[in-house]
């Protein structure tokens, strides 16, 4: 294995965004909420605190070996197992990116430090944005999302209403839907005026494709998605990943499939099918991995999904 990256993970196959280089700036699972439908499970560490979580200068010098070694992907995201506004930088790595490649950026964020200007400021950084709203008042968010202290709805609202009016790129919402809690149309359609409010680019329709933090959360058909997606109108899409990506076979080597893991666990048949590549060897590179004692599987409604080690 060539040296493996800490802060830089991929390029993951994407429906929207191609090839995606992500870049992870947040220790595993430190976000604002602990969702429900969490893929990676449980937040052990709830916070609202913005700091230097890892160290800047490395995560760019990782970049500039990227960039030096191979430097091919159609977006570069700030995504992967936190809150990436968490960092009090993360801007300069959008930065970076407007200055030293030649693809576009991308921020995943769940929006919930949007209301304070310095993170919109930054945020504004990026070419592409996405944010979250899965719920219609606190109630519902507490639920769903069950947010670190002083997290709260009407901050959520507050700062992607507010984000929209300063942001000039191209803003999307993420709508999760789970089945029995935010599905039923009465609620949809609170989400809905509220979204129409923000007046985004593009509005994405998810459900719980891997395995949820709660194993209670249950996830939604395509066909109930769609039959949903038309109450948002005519800019909502499907993104849950249900279908095979229309993709040329892409390598995924040992070190893409740990920090991808890292970030979302997966079954080979998901990972064979996102990089177009056949699952029988998919499976022995990851049991390798397995046996090396990097990654544990374990089996979830019938399926083998595996699991970066920590």
């Amino acid at each position: 294995m060539s040296k493996p990256y800490t802060y830089l993970f991929g390029p993951v196959p994407s429906r929207r965004l191609g090839r995606s280089l992500g870049v992870d700036l947040i220790p595993f699972k430190t976000c604002t909420m602990n969702c429900t439908y969490c893929q990676l499970g449980e937040t052990p560490c709830e916070v609202s605190e913005r700091g230097n979580y890892v160290p800047m200068p490395d995560v760019l010098a990782e970049l500039e070996r990227w960039k030096q070694a191979d430097g091919r992907a159609d977006h570069i995201t700030l995504a992967g197992s936190g809150e990436p506004t968490l960092h009090s930088a993360f801007g300069e790595v959008l930065r970076w990116v407007k200055d030293h490649a030649d693809c576009p950026s991308v921020l995943l964020t769940n929006g919930t430090l949007l209301y304070l200007p310095e993170v919109r400021a930054a945020a504004a950084l990026a070419d592409k944005v996405k944010v979250t709203l899965s719920a219609w008042d606190e109630t519902s968010f507490q639920q769903i999302h069950r947010p670190a202290e002083g997290v709260t709805f009407e901050r959520l609202l507050e700062g992607e209403r507010a984000f929209r009016q300063e942001y000039s790129g191209e803003l999307s919402i993420e709508v999760f839907i789970i089945e029995g809690v935010n599905s039923d149309l009465s609620c949809i359609r609170k989400i809905a005026a509220l979204i129409e409010l923000i007046n985004p680019d593009r509005i994405d329709l998810n459900t719980a494709v891997r395995p949820p933090a709660d194993s209670g959360v249950r996830a939604m058909t395509p066909e109930a998605l769609e039959i949903l997606a038309r109450e948002f109108g005519p800019k909502a899409r499907v993104t849950a990943s249900f279908k095979t990506l229309e993709i040329q076979s892409l390598e995924i080597t040992p070190e893409t499939l740990l920090g991808l893991i890292q970030r979302h666990p997966a079954t080979a048949i998901q990972l064979a099918r996102d990089f177009n590549v056949q699952v029988e060897s998919t499976v022995q590179s990851l049991e390798g991995l397995v046996s090396e004692g990097q990654l544990f599987s374990e089996e979830r409604d019938g399926e083998t999904y595996y699991f970066h080690r920590a």
